[in-house]
């Protein structure tokens, strides 16, 4: 295992070390938890948590900040934060307004954001919950019931955090982030896998002549394995599942091409190139791109694609004002 990290058991703590001294404009660190909070509360208005196992990166704590999230909770790599972490977030970052979080469909991430929700709600904080399940891949997995959330949480912490900054109600704050869940669908592959610190291999075996179609965000492997193929082939296939899951014909889409940690922009915008031509060709305007690092899994090449089917509410709430780290909208 060749890594830039001083012992496998302090990569977390010293990464979230690293993101608060770095980045004391935006965020700090609540003392002795896993997690990252603005600089300044902002007061009066409903919070945003969002969270799950590190090695996401810029998720989660790269979205903290005006317009996005107020908090963010970091568990081992690939791991659920604990609820007591959860716990201490939304204690952290509640203003009287209420706390929404936002959980990818994890088995172990909603049994410890429930249990956080619960303990919260026994000290009078109002709490909602949304639970984002956009992958198309798969149905159920070795990680979930139902369908993974993966990088189309972005697009909520996005949506879901310009509404609050507006001063919409908890209601309407969960409501906007259910519309977003319920537009967004997303599809990924991997030609290589990533190496957790604390297991020091692969979490799967590739051939060079072989890609992972249907990678989730943890390092699994995907649905199945195919030979390689072009980008413009590959591409036109993860979109073909998109496309068949909702109907997104003469809509207006944002679309994401998410890194998953190795692959250049270069890759990537081959990869872009061939959406837009499909995309035209099928009648879907293009309102937003977003192209890099959004959700990734350490170091593993690869990438996903997600569509957001857009109204006039999410073009607006997307287009607001975003200042974190990891994202910006001025």
């Amino acid at each position: 295992m060749k890594k830039f990290i001083n012992k496998p058991e302090n990569v977390e703590n010293e990464m979230l070390d690293g993101i608060a001294k770095m980045h004391p404009e935006y965020v700090k660190r609540l003392d002795g938890l896993d997690v990252i909070v603005r600089s300044e509360k902002k007061k009066d208005k409903v919070a945003l948590i969002s969270g799950g196992g590190s090695g996401h990166e810029p998720a989660h704590a790269g979205y903290v900040g005006y317009g996005m999230l107020d908090g963010a909770v970091a568990g081992p790599v690939f791991t659920s934060p604990t609820p007591d972490q959860i716990y201490e977030a939304v204690k952290a970052v509640d203003d009287g307004k209420g706390t929404l979080l936002v959980i990818k469909n994890y088995t172990g991430d909603i049994m410890n954001f429930d249990m956080a929700a619960e303990m919260a709600a026994m000290e009078g904080i109002e709490v909602e919950q949304v639970v984002v399940n956009d992958d198309v891949a798969v149905k159920d997995s070795l990680y979930t019931t139902g369908r993974r959330g993966v990088a189309g949480t972005v697009f909520v912490h996005k949506i879901a955090g310009a509404a609050a900054e507006e001063g919409r109600s908890l209601k309407e704050v969960k409501e906007v982030a259910e519309k977003v869940i319920a537009n967004v669908r997303t599809m990924g592959v991997a030609i290589s896998p990533c190496t957790v610190p604390a297991a020091g291999k692969p979490g799967f075996e590739i051939n060079e002549d072989e890609m992972e179609v249907g990678i989730g965000i943890h390092g699994e492997p995907g649905t199945h394995k195919e030979k390689l193929t072009t980008a413009d082939e590959i591409t036109a296939h993860l979109l073909e599942c998109i496309l068949k899951d909702i109907d997104f014909e003469g809509s207006e889409v944002a679309v994401m091409i998410n890194d998953s940690g190795a692959t250049p922009l270069m890759e990537l915008y081959i990869v872009g190139n061939k959406i837009s031509d499909i995309l035209k060709e099928k009648g879907i305007k293009v309102y937003k791109n977003f192209v890099g690092h959004y959700m990734t899994s350490i170091e593993m090449a690869g990438f996903s694609i997600s569509l957001l089917r857009l109204d006039d509410e999410l073009k607006q709430l997307l287009d607001a004002k975003a200042d974190t780290v990891g994202f910006k909208t001025l």
